[in-house]
């Protein structure tokens, strides 16, 4: 099992750098690192951030979790992965996802918020064409390339992974993905959209994706605090009460509740957990090594 830290939505720009290199030091397999344009609360852009922790570290796989892919025009979204790639020494996976939480962004960007699954199913193709290094010719309904080829591009196939909750995610991940990552879902909803997508990899002749779970959550000595700071930090970052969400999408106790929790998971086919901590800045470090010491091991065991 591969275990990721993903940088917090409201992180201090300044503190990407040395949360990165903690994160590398307590032996994460991944950093992650989530966007918007605009949100509720700060936050930043996967791209940078993770360019940024790149040179920073020299290990750690770094992994978008999740670009917002209907935002960008389709060939810049794979120069920047690939550029990114390259600095990173192989290290980035690309992960997408259409966004949709805060719709003003996409109107802010000039996206229909109804086409943003459009958008990024042709990006997606696109993507994928242009990263391999083919000269591409597409007449699309949102880009047109005449013969054109990306350079420079990855040494080697750059890891794609799709996130989202519905039929259209699940369809787009068997086609694209080597990773699905579901969202706020149980451990049934995980298990039953992860063969979904397996299925549908398979009707098109594709490896069977992996799974990944993108995993708010909160881990104290003192279970009751963690569920309460949990309930807080969620409610101030997506501006609604998650006390009714939070039992069934968001593990949140004793590392030893948050453990048995994420056990069920993994036996429903997660082979990655991404960490969120859902923590103010001041105690994302001391949740970071709660995670990795106390409760990966329990994982790893099972």
């Amino acid at each position: 099992m591969r275990f990721g830290l993903m940088l917090p939505p409201q992180l201090d720009p300044a503190r990407i750098v040395p949360v990165a290199r903690h994160a590398e030091a307590l032996g994460y397999d991944l950093l992650a690192c989530g966007e918007h344009v605009f949100f509720h609360v700060p936050t930043p852009n996967a791209f940078v951030a993770l360019a940024a922790a790149a040179g920073a570290t020299s290990r750690i796989r770094l992994v978008s979790a999740a670009t917002l892919l209907p935002v960008y025009p389709a060939p810049l979204a794979a120069k920047m992965a690939a550029t990114l790639d390259g600095i990173s020494g192989g290290r980035f996976e690309l992960g997408v996802g259409v966004g949709g939480e805060f719709p003003p962004e996409l109107v802010a960007c000039g996206v229909e918020p109804a086409l943003r699954g459009r958008r990024a199913d042709e990006a997606l193709r696109l993507i994928t064409r242009l990263l391999a290094g083919e000269r591409v010719r597409h007449d699309g309904e949102f880009w047109q390339l005449d013969g054109l080829r990306l350079d420079p591009v990855p040494s080697r196939r750059l890891p794609i992974w799709v996130g989202g909750r519905r039929r259209a995610a699940i369809r787009r991940a068997g086609r694209f993905a080597d990773v699905w990552m579901p969202y706020m879902v149980d451990p049934a909803r995980f298990e039953e959209s992860l063969a979904a997508v397996r299925a549908e990899a398979a009707a098109v002749g594709r490896a069977a994706p992996e799974g990944a779970l993108f995993c708010w959550a909160g881990v104290d000595a003192d279970g009751e605090r963690a569920r309460r700071t949990t309930l807080e930090f969620l409610a101030r970052t997506y501006q609604q009460d998650f006390g009714a969400l939070a039992d069934r999408y968001v593990p949140a106790g004793t590392p030893a509740q948050v453990a048995a929790r994420l056990r069920e998971y993994a036996a429903a086919g997660a082979g990655t957990v991404l960490f969120a901590p859902a923590v103010d800045d001041g105690e994302l470090e001391r949740a970071a090594e709660m995670f990795i010491d106390e409760v990966a091991p329990a994982l790893v065991a099972a």
